[in-house]
């Protein structure tokens, strides 16, 4: 699967590496952190793909993003749950996601009014495990994205960049 994402500072991984002690009940802990801005699906032809998205993101400016707090995902549309997450709050963020489903579709229960910009911390341990992290405050990280990455899920590599305003 190849999606459009917003790089994570390194300021993020360290807020997660913070959280780090109260983990260890989750079964998958993420040492890699990602923000989708869209999916991308599967294409046969990738480059014919990345070109049709560059040229939907045309005009795109560069945009605020803040991670704000902690959520969870109890009931994730894929995957073992619990999810936690740094949630995250960005206008700009939603308006692209909101472009690149106009022009591309939305992919149910996921994107488009599904859509919740969230970065990964970790996912599958008791909910209990998840509720006793999420009473954490964290500090707000925020952060100016001049930059896209399409990146490619199968082996979770970055295969090419846009630079913002594009």
């Amino acid at each position: 699967m190849y999606s459009v994402n917003v790089p994570v500072p390194g300021s993020v991984a360290r807020l997660a590496s913070d959280l780090h002690p109260l983990l260890t009940e989750f079964d998958r802990v993420r040492e890699d952190y990602t923000l989708l801005a869209k999916r991308i699906g599967d294409p046969e032809h990738f480059a014919v793909r990345e070109h049709e998205v560059r040229r939907a993101l045309r005009g795109q400016p560069a945009f605020e993003v803040q991670v704000t707090g902690l959520g969870c995902f109890e009931q994730p549309t894929k995957g073992t749950a619990p999810v936690v997450y740094f949630e995250v709050e960005s206008p700009g963020l939603q308006q692209l996601h909101e472009r690149l489903v106009d022009e591309f579709g939305a992919i149910g229960g996921l994107e488009g009014e599904d859509y919740v910009p969230h970065v990964t911390i970790a996912r599958d341990a008791p909910q209990s495990a998840a509720d006793r992290l999420l009473e954490q405050d964290i500090e707000p990280v925020t952060w100016t994205v001049t930059q896209l990455e399409f990146f490619d899920s199968r082996y979770r590599e970055v295969a090419g960049r846009v630079s913002l305003p594009a």
